[in-house]
C-alpha cells in the first residue's frame, strides 16, 4: 500500500481528509496561472498541476491535490487581497447563485484520475453591518470567493451539491477515487 501524500497547506482540506484515511502533507510548489479556462477547468488544471508536482518529488506515492474556485457571471471570484476587496465580494455575491467548483486530482504510478464537483450557492440579502463584521472577523481573507460555507456567519441560503466541496474537498467523491486507485484502502 502506497502512501497518501496531501499536496495542500489548507487546513480545511486536511480536515476533511482526516475523516476519510491517513495521509501526510507536501505542499506544491506549482505556480497557479492559467488563462482561456473556464472555472471548472480552472480547478481541475490546478488539481492536477499540484498533484502531479508533488509526484515527481515522491514517484512512489499517491498524491492528492485539489482547488476550489468560486464562479459569479463567468468570473472567477479568488481570494482576497484585502478586507476591501472581500467587502466587494461579498456585495457582489449577496442575494445571488453562484458555482463553487472542487478540483480534485489524484495520482501515482500507473494511475491518474482529475475530476470536479460543482455546488450552486445563494446567499441570502447581506446586510451591510453583516458584511463588515465577517470581513472584519478576517476569516475570507484566506478563502476563494471570500467566504467560508462553515464559518458560522449566516451567509449562505440554500446550495444544491458538495457542501465538503464548498469547504475544500468533496469527500464521498475523493473516497471512492482512493478506492479506486490500485484498490488504496484507507
Amino acid at each position: 500500500m502506497r502512501e497518501l501524500i496531501l499536496a495542500s497547506a489548507s487546513p480545511r482540506r486536511r480536515e476533511l481528509l482526516h475523516g476519510i484515511c491517513n495521509f501526510r502533507v507536501e505542499p506544491s510548489f506549482f505556480e497557479e496561472r492559467a488563462e482561456g479556462l473556464t472555472a471548472r477547468e480552472t480547478a481541475e488544471y490546478f488539481a492536477e498541476g499540484k498533484a502531479k508536482e508533488v509526484l515527481s518529488r515522491f514517484p512512489d506515492c499517491l498524491v492528492l491535490g485539489a482547488d476550489t474556485v468560486v464562479a459569479f457571471r463567468d468570473k472567477i471570484l479568488g481570494k482576497p487581497r484585502n478586507k476591501a476587496e472581500a467587502i466587494a465580494t461579498l456585495r457582489e455575491l449577496s442575494g445571488n447563485t453562484h458555482s463553487v467548483y472542487t478540483g480534485v486530482c489524484v495520482a501515482g504510478q500507473g494511475f491518474c484520475k482529475t475530476f470536479s464537483t460543482e455546488t450552486r450557492v445563494t446567499f441570502f440579502p447581506l446586510s451591510e453591518e453583516l458584511i463588515r463584521e465577517y470581513a472584519e472577523s478576517g476569516l475570507p481573507l484566506d478563502k476563494a470567493g471570500s467566504y467560508g460555507i462553515q464559518d458560522g456567519y449566516p451567509l449562505v441560503k440554500n446550495y444544491e451539491g458538495s457542501y465538503t466541496g464548498v469547504v475544500g474537498l468533496p469527500v464521498e467523491e475523493v473516497r471512492a477515487v482512493l478506492e479506486e486507485a490500485e484498490k488504496y484502502k484507507c
